[in-house]
């Protein structure tokens, strides 16, 4: 179902802070200039007619009036709304992007110790790569930084 709008008439954004505020009074927290929303599993959101949106889709819809199909953090900041900070990602691009996971013991995103020595993989189109294997942390991590901007040019993070 394509998106009005009108349905979201209530909420104020303004793109230059990322910020979603109430025109009116929603309910006893929701207050005429409240902000609108809550943390939920990572991002803001905020329900609008009982439906849940992730805010960086709704500011993408306010500036642009589509509906995004994937939205990417540009600085990796999930509560970072600013119009600036988002763009339109593919599934694969967005994943470039995503932060050095919190469970990497090597300190380096795409580097793991294996066998005495430093493993770079790489996922790529739904397959994971290995890039080759190195004496130092450092360099494996130098070897993924290079594939993965060969790969994913802008969206590469390099931790």
């Amino acid at each position: 179902m394509a998106r009005r709008k009108s349905e979201f008439a209530d909420l104020d954004y303004n793109p230059l802070t990322g910020i979603f505020t109430w025109r009116v009074k929603v309910n006893s927290r929701a207050k005429y200039g409240a902000v609108a929303g809550c943390w939920s599993r990572g991002y803001w959101v905020i329900r609008v007619a009982g439906k849940l949106h992730g805010a960086h889709r709704l500011a993408w819809f306010f500036v642009y009036g589509k509906w995004p199909e994937q939205i990417d953090h540009i600085n990796g900041i999930q509560s970072d709304n600013r119009i600036a900070n988002l763009r339109l990602a593919t599934t694969a691009q967005n994943a470039a992007n995503m932060k050095r996971p919190k469970d990497n013991t090597t300190g380096f995103k795409g580097v793991s110790f294996k066998k005495g020595k430093w493993r770079a993989t790489i996922k790529h189109a739904g397959h994971q790569f290995q890039i080759g294997t190195f004496a130092t942390p450092e360099e494996a991590h130098a070897a993924y930084v290079a594939a993965s901007r060969r790969l994913f040019g802008e969206f590469a993070r390099a931790g």
